[in-house]
């Protein structure tokens, strides 16, 4: 009798630690939405309140209005009036002398100092000359693929496709040049390489 009751003790416990725990399990499943509300909600105003600090204190406060950059171009040229007529651009430093234009300090040191040696000598950097190499021989790939277009029209197949042929390949090598430039030319000024199909097209326009 004595294991029976005690078998009986210990079913009413496990049921009852089961039933604290599913009761447990769904009060936390209930309140999961709202606990993930209010932190998106905190997070939110967060980044609202971020964000509203990096404008001027012009247009601070006014979450619902539209801002543009119209807005900010705005507050700065009114400001730079309101300065002027303060006379706070008279009596610079250097006012009336020539900038000093042998350094940049939006350049990285390193490539500044060398574009200045390079300069000093009569050179330019490769990607410079890289670009001026690719823009000429474009420019000629151009011309030829014109005159190239002419044996189509006129129905000389034959001529055509000994003359694409050959375009395709000097096509190739510009855009291998385009893809060297790319790697070492400063972020920013990349250019796209040549395509067959679109500059027939732009031929046919």
């Amino acid at each position: 009798m004595v294991i029976i009751a005690g078998r009986g003790i210990s079913g009413f416990r496990w049921a009852s630690s089961s039933s604290s725990s599913s009761s447990s399990q769904s009060s936390s499943s209930t309140k999961s939405p709202k606990t993930e509300k209010k932190l998106v909600d905190r997070l939110s105003s967060v980044i609202d309140a971020a964000n509203d600090r990096k404008l001027p204190p012009e247009l601070r406060g006014q979450r619902n209005a539209v801002r543009s950059e119209t807005d900010i171009i705005n507050v700065v040229e009114h400001r730079i009036w309101h300065s002027m007529e303060e006379g706070q651009f008279e009596n610079l430093p250097g006012k009336g002398k020539p900038l000093n234009l042998n350094t940049n300090p939006h350049a990285d040191p390193a490539d500044d100092t060398l574009y200045r040696i390079l300069s000093k000598n009569g050179c330019a950097p490769e990607w410079v000359e890289l670009n001026k190499e690719i823009r000429s021989k474009i420019s000629e790939w151009r011309i030829a693929l014109k005159k190239a277009t002419e044996f189509k029209c006129n129905g000389d197949n034959s001529k055509w496709v000994e003359v694409s042929e050959a375009l395709k390949v000097q096509l190739r090598d510009i855009n291998d040049k385009v893809f060297r430039y790319n790697l070492i030319v400063p972020f920013g000024r990349q250019m796209f390489g040549l395509k067959w199909e679109k500059e027939l097209a732009r031929l046919e326009e």
